[in-house]
């Protein structure tokens, strides 16, 4: 039997970093959300071992990739002697800010759970995830939600109204390490109204969404990449209601009420950044397993 399985992506509508804990890990709270931008992964059974496969060029085939890791830690974890054919359909950008690596392993992890009819719920999938990565939790849930902690803390909230949101990603890519690292949080600057946010979204308010975006990591991936603070500043100029970087970047999305204004946003950056996306917002789709996953 084969399982086919789509992983979203996923855009911050707010990040804040509150602290660095005695882990070594940032206290981070932040609103999160899906998109109709994902990859497709393909699973099939062999006899043994893990072979993985993509569309893209740009990602690695070994246990330097997130899905790979995660096939081999439902192997350890549950004694599967079974093996796994993994075929990545990449679509997320790479290195891109939209946890494209973290929704491969999610999907993997519920993938196998019902290729080899593990029985694990939703929350257990979600603490397996943790193990990979800190977006890995969330992108098994999916749908919108407040994440707290290292991001395991996930409080599903209202999703956002309907819109258009394009991205925009640069050919070079953002460290998250060092983006975290130049952080400098007794820096006074504007922090993210939480409250405002999850208000704006309960009430269905789309220009009030766009209002109260903020990402505290933005001005360091700013000031080291000035090409995305131009990109951030043209999405502005040809129209996108509200903008914003995502995660530790470097994409940059806008979001759009109308898709006549969205094709005319794309048509204005597909000059000066080749990759140029306009996709659909999906956070009120719930990553329940029966909605994600085919069998073949």
């Amino acid at each position: 039997m084969d399982i086919s399985v789509k992983a979203p992506a996923k855009i911050n509508l707010t990040l804040d970093v509150l602290h660095k804990r005695p882990d070594g890990y940032h206290e981070l709270e932040m609103v999160m959300t899906t998109i109709d931008l994902a990859d497709r992964i393909d699973l099939t059974e062999t006899s043994q071992g893990i072979q993985l496969e993509s569309t893209s060029g740009f990602v690695p085939f070994d246990d330097r990739n997130l899905a790979y890791r995660a096939a081999a830690l439902v192997k350890q974890r549950f004694s599967v002697n079974k093996g796994i054919h993994i075929v990545i359909h990449k679509k997320i950008p790479v290195a891109a800010g939209l946890a494209g690596g973290s929704s491969d392993a999610a999907a993997t992890l519920k993938g196998l759970n019902q290729l080899w009819d593990l029985g694990l719920t939703m929350e257990e999938l979600a603490e397996l995830g943790l193990e990979l990565g800190s977006d890995v939790p969330f992108c098994v849930r999916g749908g919108t939600a407040i994440a707290r902690g290292r991001g395991e803390d996930l409080t599903p909230i209202a999703p956002p109204p309907p819109c258009w949101v394009v991205l925009a990603k640069p050919q070079h890519g953002v460290s998250t390490a060092e983006v975290f690292g130049a952080l400098n949080l007794d820096h006074k600057q504007e922090r993210p109204d939480l409250d405002a946010m999850v208000q704006a979204l309960e009430t269905r308010n789309f220009h009030g969404v766009c209002h109260h975006l903020s990402n505290v990591l933005e001005q360091v991936t700013l000031t080291a990449y000035p090409k995305v603070a131009r990109i951030k500043e043209r999405m502005s100029a040809f129209g996108a209601e509200g903008v914003l970087m995502s995660g530790s970047g470097p994409t940059v999305f806008g979001l759009v009420s109308r898709e006549s204004l969205a094709r005319r946003v794309v048509n204005g950056l597909r000059g000066f950044c080749r990759q140029v996306y306009a996709v659909r917002m999906m956070g009120g789709l719930e990553g329940l397993p029966l909605d994600q996953i085919r069998t073949k």
